[in-house]
């Protein structure tokens, strides 16, 4: 690693004694920390947009947007992997999430799982990757194995590569062709970038998955007209997009028409017809 390397993620809060705090002052100075991540995000805007235009590129020829991760940063990867599908309605292997050590580290840890330089490569290798898809790796520090070396193979074998890292000049983003760093500083608990760090991380990847599914036709207007209907909250939701979309008042009629066709967006369509 460059000895010149900081790594600010790691760097000593800038409260002292918080286990003396009473809990209005905590809360206050959490959100003080958070704050400051938005703004944060937003400088790092312009480099986003040139990894969402190369995913969205990417998928709209037939290819994948993998996600590979190490704790925290890998949990992060396959919530906003694991809601596309229902949100928008694609295949669940057109976004994967990938986490070091496999889903039992979802919600166990799992020990140098994040150490093993060669692993990422071959578990993305389990979906047959290839040139056609986007790897972004997810790491706070900059610094995990398993990420690195994962897009290290990546770039080696002619695959898209991203990243997205809480440190400057991070040592992960050598090996991306997109790099974000979003540069938050020290956490509120010294090192714990579950924090201020993770709630970045969720910020991007939210922007990425967003935008592109929405440069892919995902979304009509302002809403999700291809989402699933896994329960009535959205079968509700669903009648009154028809229901606004068609100018119709009649709910039955709309509901009729989801049923018969089993999504907003046909709906819609064949009833326009």
């Amino acid at each position: 690693m460059d000895n010149n390397f900081i790594r600010t993620t790691e760097a000593s809060s800038l409260y002292h004694d918080i286990e003396k705090m009473d809990t209005s002052t905590i809360l206050n100075n959490i959100n003080t920390e958070d704050k400051k991540v938005a703004g944060l995000v937003e400088k790092q805007i312009p480099q986003i947009q040139l990894l969402i235009d190369a995913v969205a590129h990417k998928l709209q020829n037939g290819g994948r947007l993998f996600y590979i991760g190490a704790g925290t940063s890998g949990r992060l990867a396959l919530v906003d992997a694991s809601e596309c599908p229902p949100t928008f309605g694609v295949s669940e292997d057109m976004i994967v999430g990938i986490i070091a050590g496999g889903q039992k580290a979802m919600f166990h840890a799992v020990e140098n799982a994040e150490d093993n330089m060669d692993q990422a490569w071959l578990d993305l290798q389990a979906y047959q990757i290839s040139d056609l898809d986007v790897v972004v790796g997810i790491a706070a520090s900059g610094t995990t194995p398993y990420v690195i070396g994962g897009l290290k193979k990546c770039q080696q074998e002619g695959i898209t590569t991203g990243s997205i890292s809480c440190n400057a000049n991070s040592p992960v983003s050598v090996h991306a062709h997109f790099p974000i760093e979003v540069v938050v500083g020290p956490e509120f608990v010294t090192g714990s970038t579950r924090m201020k760090s993770g709630t970045a991380q969720k910020m991007v990847l939210n922007m990425i998955s967003t935008s592109v599914m929405i440069k892919l036709g995902r979304i009509k207007g302002n809403k999700m007209v291809n989402m699933q209907l896994t329960n009535q909250k959205l079968f509700d939701r669903g009648v009154k997009m028809i229901m606004d979309e068609l100018k119709m008042e009649d709910a039955l009629k709309a509901a009729h028409l989801l049923n018969t066709y089993g999504s907003v967006i046909k709906a819609i369509e064949k009833a326009g017809n």
